[in-house]
């Protein structure tokens, strides 16, 4: 086994966080900013890439960090290790309301296609790379664009989801149709492909986009009810700031209603 055997609980019903025990030299890999807290003895580290044997050297650790600008992410990764005799814990907290779903890669073939916001924390050894499209289609329209994120490895990841969290087992030849940012991930195995929603009034007037992701297996499939994007487009559509209008909550007194309810915003 490459990467470090790590026991781990997650905690909380809709604002989740997961707490990592590691053993002495047992060390977690970590996205900036989703670190939470952790007990004495715990040692943390700023990394290049993702601190995998893939990025031995010089020009493999810059490579890994530059794999990580391509998805968006920042240079830098944290790595947190148990420097001390016993085992100890640390934590990390997910970004928004959802679920954290723990994933053993050796259930999966090795190998865990996410997309490019959705990785939290693994155990370290676990490679998180970049997965490309290789259909230009699914590259221009399926939401995800050409690159996703990919964790290899034989140890324990985590990613989180927005909202309710769905796993679908499909059989081969089976095909789900998802719309494109509700794709957590899914095992390799699984064929990633983008269709056209068809017909005139769907197309114009149907409020859904124009294309559908179809998955089809066979392979494990993970789906969000709430995908970050969505909730992240009602906000600033209602933001005053953004010239987003309030809905005056269905009062029928709408802006006035904010005046005489003391929510003098104006």
């Amino acid at each position: 086994m490459t990467s470090h055997e790590i026991d781990y609980e997650i905690y909380g019903e809709e604002m989740q966080y997961v707490e990592i025990e590691l053993d002495p030299q047992e060390g977690v890999i970590a996205e900036a900013g989703s670190f939470m807290m952790m007990e004495e003895g715990i040692k943390m580290d700023t990394i290049f890439g993702d601190g995998s044997q893939k990025d031995t050297g010089v020009m493999g650790k810059i490579f890994g960090a530059g794999k990580r600008l391509l998805t968006g992410e920042s240079l830098f990764m944290t790595a947190f290790y148990n420097t001390i005799p016993g085992k100890k814990k640390v934590s990390f907290a997910s970004p928004y309301p959802g679920k954290i779903i723990p994933l053993d890669l050796t259930e999966f073939g090795y190998k865990f296609v996410c997309q490019k916001d959705a990785f939290l924390c693994a155990a370290k050894g676990v490679s998180v790379g970049i997965e490309f499209s290789r259909k230009l289609g699914r590259g221009l329209f399926g939401g995800e664009g050409f690159i996703m994120q990919k964790l290899e490895g034989d140890g324990m990841a985590f990613v989180h989801a927005g909202g309710t969290m769905v796993r679908k087992q499909l059989a081969a030849g089976e095909k789900l149709k998802v719309d494109t940012g509700c794709i957590i991930g899914f095992s390799q195995g699984v064929n990633y492909d983008i269709e056209f929603v068809g017909g005139i009034k769907n197309t114009i007037f149907g409020g859904e986009g124009l294309f559908f992701a179809t998955l089809t297996g066979p392979g494990v499939v993970f789906i969000q009810s709430l995908p970050f994007s969505r909730l992240a487009n009602r906000v600033l559509a209602l933001a005053p700031a953004a010239g987003g209008k309030s809905r005056g909550e269905g009062s029928i007194l709408g802006g006035l209603g904010n005046i005489l309810d003391g929510d003098n915003n104006f």
